[in-house]
């Protein structure tokens, strides 16, 4: 079975993981712009972080036969710098349109301030002008309030649900987000969040329509193969092979294909690369070690 973990945070992470997610059959992979665990202080910070998620990211992704996607955005924590905030809402048009961007986001709210409030109206009129779906970062504090709110605003700007994935959800959130139609993803982290467990017990009781898995793994305590272990233990528990095709690949693909950028086609034959390749004078080796390539899904050493 092949999976698409349609929200994980890549540059966090090690060549050793994609290594591991490509073995896993993760073929397809979407990195939200996110929070660095600390604040930026300068535009040029931005422009540069939103540079390697559409540029060198997505090259070192390739290098391990896994397509890369990325989604463009100000989070909600850092709008709260608003003399920040104010010159990244005019970087955004700029990266939002480039070759990978499939979603505007992940938008909404962290501590529900005006500040948050502002720019995340802001981004859902440009992801409206800009004909894109939206990725929704819900709270992790008062998380049922804030994601409300954020549905309540989504409406307000007239914001068709079916455009729109909201993630980070859990037992308290999901029956209001999918009766009123949103796409619902769930972040399956080792500790917290939602583990792999709950989620079979969610997919049973909710079924998979509109539910989406991914893992979220960044630079914390996070697991880049929360998609296909939690696949596996669905199978385990005799959920059937369509409902995790499904939540696992299927709903991401088309939530998110609707940005019209992201297709089936870009990994289906399998991701061409040659490893001796380099991006800006940039290789995924370092000295003495053998480049491989591949040609469709056969890969030589």
């Amino acid at each position: 079975m092949k999976y698409i973990d349609p929200h994980i945070h890549m540059t966090s992470r090690t060549t050793d993981d994609y290594e591991a997610m490509f073995a896993a059959g993760v073929v397809a992979i979407i990195e939200p712009a996110f929070w660095l665990g600390q604040p930026r202080t300068e535009v040029g910070s931005f422009k540069d972080y939103f540079s390697s998620l559409v540029g060198w990211e997505q090259f070192r992704a390739s290098q391990f036969g896994i397509k890369h996607y990325s989604t463009i955005g100000l989070n909600s924590k850092e709008a709260n710098n608003v003399p920040l905030a104010e010159k990244v809402m005019e970087l955004l048009p700029m990266y939002a349109l480039k070759e990978n961007v499939v979603a505007i986001g992940e938008i909404g709210y962290d501590d529900q301030t005006e500040a948050e409030d502002k720019y995340f109206r802001m981004q859902v009129e440009l992801a409206k002008e800009l004909e894109l779906p939206i990725m929704i970062h819900t709270p992790h504090r008062d998380k049922k309030n804030g994601t409300l709110r954020s549905m309540d605003v989504l409406e307000e700007h007239g914001v068709d649900p079916a455009l729109v994935v909201i993630d980070h959800n859990n037992e308290e959130t999901v029956k209001a987000v999918l009766d009123r139609g949103f796409w619902a993803a769930f972040t399956i982290y080792p500790n917290t969040k939602m583990g792999s467990e709950r989620m079979v017990d969610l997919v049973k009781q909710y079924g998979p329509e509109r539910i989406i898995i991914d893992s979220a793994a960044d630079w914390g305590v996070s697991d880049p193969l929360a998609v296909p272990k939690t696949a596996a233990l669905m199978k385990e528990r005799e959920i059937p092979e369509e409902h995790i095709h499904q939540t696992c690949y299927q709903n991401a693909l088309a939530a998110y294909g609707q940005s019209g950028v992201m297709k089936e086609s870009d990994w289906i034959d399998g991701i061409e690369y040659d490893q001796s390749v380099l991006y800006g004078g940039n290789s995924v080796l370092r000295g003495g070690q053998t480049p491989k390539k591949s040609s469709s899904n056969i890969v030589e050493n």
